[in-house]
Order: C-alpha cells, then structure tokens, then sequence
C-alpha cells in the first residue's frame, strides 16, 4: 500500500501524462539495498528518491532515458536505461577525508588548547560548554567570535522556567539570550554594511572590573529592493511531533511567514515522517490560499528519517535555483532523528556538502523531552543559517513575521568579529558567552567560521575587563576593532576596521537597554553557575532588570517575570550541580 502511495504522489508531480515507466533499486557493492539515493531524471530534470527499500519506480516519457544516481558516502552514478528492463544500480563507496566535527564559536590568537582545557569542570560529553574564562592582554590580546543571529537559547530557557523546571547549563549560550532582544539598533553610515559602537561602563557584578559592550548593527534591506526568494519548507511530520506544543505550532508559524511572500517568491514544501515526499511542488507567493491549505493538511506518524528530509529539501531547492536570489532551506523539528544519519558529525558532514550550493538554512526547534537541541544547532551552523526555538505561539510571530527579514534575508556571509587590546589600557579580559563545546577545545583541527548576519541585526558582544588603572581615561584607544564578511552575491571578503576612542561612562548615565543587557548577561551566568558571578544574586539580576526594562516592551517585561520564577526555582542560595 505504501508503495502504491509513492507511485502516485510521483505521478502528480508530472504535468505531462506518462508513457512508460522505469523500474529498479539500488545496492552497494556488497548487495545491501541503499535507502534514499536520490534520482536525478535527466529528460524532465526531476530528482526521485529510492525509498526506505531501496527500491525505485518513475514515469517517463519515452522508452530510453538518462538516470543520474547520487547518495552521500557513494559515487555518482550516470546511467542510460530502458523502461523494458528492471534495473539494479550498484554505488560504490566514496574515499573521504578526515574533517573535524566540531567548530569554535570563539578564538583567542595564539592561547593554546591544553591551557583552556584547564577550563574544564569535569570530562564532559561532546555537547558541554566551557566557560570562557580570564584572559592575560599581554599575552594574548587578539580575540575573536563568530556572529549569528541564532536565538533559541533564550526561548528554550523560558521553556523549561515556565515548567518550573532546572535550566541545562549547556542549554544557556548568553551570546543568544543577548541576540533575542536586539538591542540598541541603528543604521549603519552611508556606504557601511555594518555600524559598530563601544561602550565602557563599570561591572555591576564586580566593582574591582569594567564592561565594554560592542553594539554591531547590520544594514537593512529595504523591502523594494529584495530579490526573489525561493524557500522550501522542510517540515518534519513524524510521531514525535503529534503534541500541541510542536506540529501546531510550527504550522502557525508558517503560515505567518507565507503572509509576507510576494508573487515573485516561491515555496515549496517537504515533509518527512510515515514517508519522505514533496508535498507541494514549486508556488508562486501569489497562490497562499494554495500554499495555506497545504500546510493545513499536515500530519503526524511514522518514524523521523530526517537524512532523507534534509536531503530532498535540498534537491528541490537547487533544481529551482534562483541566481542572485534568495535560496533558503527551513527545516522545522524537534530534531529527533531516528532514521539514516543521527550523529553530530555525521549531520555536520551531511550539510557542509550541502551548503556549498548557495542554499541557506533556517532551523526551528520545538517540543521538550526528546528535544536535540546539539544536532539542530550543528545543522545551522554548518548550514550558513541561523536557529531558533519556538514555544509559544506568540514566538512563531516573533520569529516568521516581525523578525521576517532578520530570519529570512541574509546581508553578510562568513561574518567574523576580531578585537585587538591594548596591553597598556587592559590588563585581562573576558568574552562573555561564545563559550567552546569541550570537544571543540579538545580538538586540534577544530576551527573557527564566520556566520550569517541577517537585514537589521543587532547584537551586543560583551566583555568583562580588568583594567590596568582603576578606571579607564577619557580619550585613549583600549581596543581595535576588525569585522570580515562576505556579500552572499560573491566570495569576495571585505574588511571594516576601526580604533575609535572610548571613554568611560558612569552607570547612572548609561542607556537603559545597556543596562537591561548586563542583567540578562548576569542572569545566564546565574543559570551557568558562573564562577565568574559567585557574589552575585537573583535578586541583583531583579533589581537591574526592574529599573532598566522598558516598561512598553512585552520581552523585557516577561523577562523580569522569567527571573522571578527562576529565584522560585532555584532558591535564595546558589544551586552546586543540578545537571
């Protein structure tokens, strides 16, 4: 009955009756059937899967035609076939070289490995973080971060607080929690693609040290002058997602986000759960109604065979390329991955393959206890994308309609933000998050990429410093700022640097949102049993937070109530080790 179902979802995607009809399946060199090879029709262009048993059926036109076969880990294959023959393809394996699966958020210039792994509280598992610790300026005055625009840290982190339940420590990433309230945007400068503006205030966690915040806004993209978009919505439909708080969900949000497509714009949608199949082909924006009820339709049941998902998405998604337009994957799951490829590094290598086609990648987590928050992060990592956690309804808005274009339109690839102290100015400094995956700091041939900086960005990247005197004059020059991107048009990489003056401001005369910022900072420190914050308190997070918080602002606001419930929770005393 299944494949009876395969036969004729195929035949609805022809617009063109057909003829004949190619039958066969697919091996490896040792006979075992290969699930999921992709099949790419060379007469209609059209790209088929083998299915679960290896197995595959097509229409086609005539009685000869071209088959152009491909898998991950295999060979690519060409053949000329005949309808009047059944056909046994054999792939070969492919010869890979060794890759690291672990990528830095963060790198100091020059610090070596073995000093940071003294970091470390204990041999943890692949997904831990290690906390950034204290950085000696003459030594080592060169640091460096990645900027994205992910955000699910800080929505997960609501999740499990409105469960009355203990954060993870390696659920809180601050750079996140930061990136979700987009602080203190601003137009960059004519010409400028970026706008980038310091600020030194005191510590309000240690009055012996500074913060210097970096303010980094991206440009804006205006809306007359967006280029065509060609999305595919891969959305997972197994049984994991049959609870309100996922499929649900999910579909709500895409239907925010079709409500801002354009007729120039397409959508296609895949799905992948009882089976992986294109549920609508290639749309024009201008067909919601269409593009509404199909998502309306949506299911759950079956297994999770997320390989074969992500790898349709993408098929479909390079056979309608748009050049010099916006081509993007949106894979929504709770990233339980049950079915082909579910480790770490084995998704990783699967869309590092995948990305070097010019498809971005937008992924949204939902759902809670079989949640893979570590393989959704790796795929958008490694997808030229960025990541999201939905959990309310009110998120999925946040996310696909007000923040339509930050989440969907990409101004700078490879985005890499370095900062130079002055070894005369600051004598030790400290990034706050960006933390390493311990495994990531483990590894030798682990490195450090740019990410992907959406229209009107703004993130804060924020150091705790020490410095040399203790307070920093007016008018000197303690750090060099250098910020590399890419245009997504072209590989081309560009280079803004600056040394601006930064003078110190006293607390009292420091802009609200830097304040609220530090007590979010402050906050995720106490969620990460910080040692870096072991005389600070709940209640000092609450009493920034209250006075600083935009009293017209529904996150800022709800934060203060997150904190409270947070104090609840955890108690008046700081907990030792819940996780």
């Amino acid at each position: 009955m299944q494949r009876l179902l395969s036969v004729i979802l195929l035949l609805t995607f022809h617009s063109v009756m057909a003829q004949h009809y190619i039958r066969g399946e697919v091996k490896d060199e040792e006979g075992n059937i290969l699930p999921n090879a992709a099949i790419l029709q060379q007469s209609t262009g059209y790209v088929f899967s083998s299915g679960s048993s290896g197995a595959f059926g097509l229409p086609a036109s005539k009685a000869c035609d071209t088959l152009t076969f491909s898998l991950s880990g295999y060979q690519k294959l060409k053949l000329a076939v005949n309808t009047s023959d059944f056909i046994t393809v054999v792939l070969k394996k492919a010869e890979t070289g060794k890759i690291s699966p672990y990528k830095l958020l963060s790198l100091t210039q020059n610090l070596k490995r073995d000093v940071q792994q003294q970091w470390f509280t204990g041999d943890e598992t692949y997904a831990s973080l290690v906390e950034n610790h204290f950085i000696n300026t003459s030594a080592y005055p060169s640091t460096g971060v990645s900027l994205n625009m992910d955000k699910a840290s800080y929505s997960n982190i609501r999740r499990f607080l409105k469960n009355n339940a203990f954060v993870p420590s390696d659920a809180v990433r601050i750079e996140e929690m930061l990136n979700y309230f987009n602080f203190n945007y601003e137009e960059p400068a004519q010409g400028k693609m970026f706008r980038v503006k310091p600020l030194l205030t005191k510590c309000p966690w240690n009055d012996e040290n500074q913060l210097l915040f970096i303010n980094i806004s991206s440009k804006k993209i205006k809306l007359d002058s967006l280029p065509p978009t060609n999305l595919v919505f891969l959305i997972d439909v197994s049984g994991s997602m049959d609870l309100p708080n996922r499929l649900p969900l999910l579909k709500s949000g895409f239907k925010c986000l079709v409500n801002n497509l354009r007729p120039i714009d397409s959508v296609s949608i895949v799905v992948y759960g009882g089976f992986t199949g294109v549920m609508l082909p290639p749309t024009g924006g201008a067909e919601k109604e269409k593009i509404l009820n199909i998502i309306d339709s949506l299911t759950p049941g079956g297994s999770t065979p997320g390989e074969a998902g992500v790898k349709l998405a993408y098929r479909l998604a390079k056979s309608h390329y748009i050049r010099k337009g916006n081509n993007r994957v949106v894979l929504a799951t709770d990233g339980d991955f049950n079915v082909g490829l579910q480790s770490e590094e084995d998704l990783e290598k699967m869309i590092t393959e995948q990305r070097n086609a010019g498809i971005y990648l937008t992924c949204l987590g939902v759902g809670m206890g079989n949640y893979k928050d570590s393989k959704i992060q790796i795929l958008a990592q490694k997808g030229n994308g960025n990541f999201a956690y939905i959990d309310t309804y009110a998120e999925a808005e946040k996310v696909l309609l007000k923040e339509f274009l930050q989440t969907i339109y990409t101004v700078a690839d490879e985005t890499y933000f370095k900062v130079q102290f002055n070894p005369s100015v600051v004598k030790e400094y400290r990034l706050i998050g960006f933390d390493n995956k311990a495994g990531a700091i483990k590894d030798t041939l682990a490195t450090i990429e740019g990410g992907e900086i959406g229209s009107g960005y703004s993130a804060l990247v924020v150091f705790e410093i020490m410095p040399v005197q203790k307070t920093i004059m007016d008018h000197l020059r303690p750090v060099r700022f250098t910020l590399q991107y890419q245009l997504p048009s072209n590989h081309r990489e560009f280079e803004q640097t600056e040394e601006p003056e930064v003078s110190f401001t006293s607390w009292n005369n420091v802009d609200n949102s830097y304040q609220f910022a530090s007590s979010v900072a402050l906050f995720g420190m106490l969620l990460q049993n910080s040692r870096h914050a072991k005389n600070a308190s709940w209640n000092d997070v609450l009493d920034i937070a209250t006075q600083s918080a935009n009293a017209t602002s529904v996150s800022e606001q709800e934060f203060l109530t997150l904190v409270q419930i947070a104090k609840s929770i955890y108690g008046k005393k700081r907990r030792k080790n819940y996780w």
